[in-house]
């Protein structure tokens, strides 16, 4: 089971956006896509197959699983998470600081 998943709130704990919170759009095996964090300029080529123009584009680029935590809402800051099997049998995503399920 992933600790972090697409759709989750996530802080980023180091880099040039330390602090800053944003949404995950996608899980690449050991690194994940997080919403307006870790853009970059990529000059790129027309492609008039593609109908892609040239020019200067501002994407996102992937950040390491390391450098993230979940956001916990509780505390207002980035925690560990852990992997809890309940009494029905369910596996369920908790925060380590204070024992809160993640995943109802």
């Amino acid at each position: 089971m992933r600790r972090i998943r697409k759709g989750d709130q996530v802080v980023v704990l180091s880099g040039r956006d330390k602090g800053r919170q944003g949404t995950v759009l996608s899980v690449l095996g050991d690194s994940l896509l997080v919403e307006n964090i870790n853009r970059v300029k990529r000059h790129t080529r027309p492609n008039p197959q593609a109908n892609h123009p040239g020019g200067i584009v501002e994407k996102e680029m992937p950040l390491p699983l390391c450098k993230v935590a979940l956001f916990d809402p509780s505390s207002k800051r980035g925690g560990r998470t852990g992997v809890r099997r309940l009494a029905d049998g369910r596996r369920v995503r908790y925060f380590k600081s204070n024992g809160e399920v993640i995943d109802t």
